[in-house]
């Protein structure tokens, strides 16, 4: 059993990209404060996914140490937008589509952290009703030109691309976040530093002690190129079903591999470097999906879903109990046909998944979206490595 040492060695070292201020925050933890570990999560989708649960897994282990970890839906800040690593401005979201994305957010969560323990606040809650005077002190807190010397701001002005006032403000109202909730500790991704660094300098003005900040790495997609979000379709959702989740790790590239050993498992880094000597590529594959769809559904459900993958994709057998879809009789065409699977969120990402051959229909690749298919019943539909339906009447 590890030391309360060692135990907040592999708090402020694994996973963890900088911490401002490590002294400070090693004495803290090494003093025997209960800590409030803030993070704050913007409900911009539907689901969260592994790149969550990176930093989701960090609060677990503050809480594991006894510390109090304060959630933070940002279900106020979500209708702005976070400009971090935007190229361009978000979409607005009306309070209407907030409210339905954070619907499973808790559930979600709850697969990694205690949402029993911890504390869970809405930024609605303080930010529908704060005063004009409160709100003017806090603009009051930074600077136009500190503010403007974010790297996501500079490259889009450098293409004569317009900012909104509100996404000046969103580091601020984030940072007043945590003057709410009294933080001592935030955390984020890497992506996050200049607002997770504006928090500090908020609650500085507000007279309160400045909150230590921890950083994680971005969990890079199933593309293998750009940090895992909902909107790219480059995810594993946390909510998703073993099969999926386990067919979706098999798709990613070999050079993430051990990464994502790192990221989205318990396994330590020697075991890590052991199992990459004794195992091959698809082995090594294998073992990574079996760990991450057992730390979310169980490991009864992790051999099922390696068997199910084996059983479908590498001994070409087709199983007898795929999913139903009911359909009518008669032709239609490849998009009607994968939009009635309710697996895609919009037609253009059906039409996007037909285009790059993702769709197959009885057996053969269907790469025209409006091309006829005919329907008799029993047929096999395809989309993506992993999505079958056998076809009823």
């Amino acid at each position: 059993m590890e030391s309360r040492t060692e135990q907040i060695d592999q708090l402020l070292s694994r996973n963890v990209e900088e911490v401002i201020e490590r002294d400070h925050l090693r004495a803290a933890l090494a003093g025997g404060k209960k800590l409030r570990v803030k993070l704050g999560i913007d409900p911009t989708s539907p689901d969260l996914h592994l790149g969550h649960a990176v930093v989701l897994r960090k609060l677990k282990a503050f809480q594991d140490l006894g510390h109090v970890a304060v959630l933070i839906i940002g279900d106020f800040t979500a209708q702005i937008g976070d400009p971090s690593m935007r190229v361009q401005a978000r979409k607005p979201l009306t309070a209407e589509e907030v409210k339905k994305n954070e619907k499973k957010y808790l559930d979600h969560a709850a697969t990694i952290i205690d949402v029993k323990k911890a504390e869970i606040f809405h930024n609605s809650d303080w930010m529908e009703k704060e005063t004009l005077e409160e709100l003017m002190k806090l603009i009051g807190t930074a600077t136009f030109q500190q503010v403007m010397h974010r790297a996501d701001f500079k490259k889009r002005i450098d293409r004569g691309e317009d900012i909104t006032l509100l996404e000046l403000l969103y580091p601020l109202l984030q940072g007043y976040d945590s003057v709410k909730v009294r933080a001592d500790v935030e955390l984020g991704g890497t992506d996050q530093l200049f607002n997770l660094l504006m928090g500090r300098q908020v609650q500085k003005r507000f007279n309160m002690p400045e909150q230590d900040v921890m950083t994680v790495p971005l969990l890079v997609g199933l593309d293998g190129e750009k940090k895992m979000s909902k909107s790219l379709g480059n995810y594993i959702g946390l909510h998703d079903a073993p099969e999926d989740m386990f067919g979706k790790v098999m798709s990613l590239p070999d050079a993430l591999m051990e990464k994502y050993f790192i990221l989205c498992t318990d396994l330590s880094e020697d075991e890590v470097a052991k199992l990459k000597k004794e195992l091959k590529p698809k082995a090594l594959k294998e073992r990574l999906g079996s760990e991450i769809v057992k730390l979310y559904h169980g490991e009864a459900a992790a051999r099922g879903a390696q068997e199910r993958f084996e059983q479908i994709f590498s001994k070409r057998e087709m199983p007898e109990d795929l999913p139903e879809l009911a359909v009518a009789q008669g032709e239609t065409n490849a998009l009607e046909l994968v939009m009635a699977t309710k697996t895609v969120k919009s037609k253009s990402e059906a039409r996007r998944l037909i285009e790059q051959g993702g769709f197959e229909f009885d057996g053969k690749t269907v790469g025209g979206v409006q091309e006829v298919l005919k329907v008799r019943g029993g047929e096999v539909v395809k989309l993506g490595k992993k999505r079958l339906f056998r076809l009823k009447i």
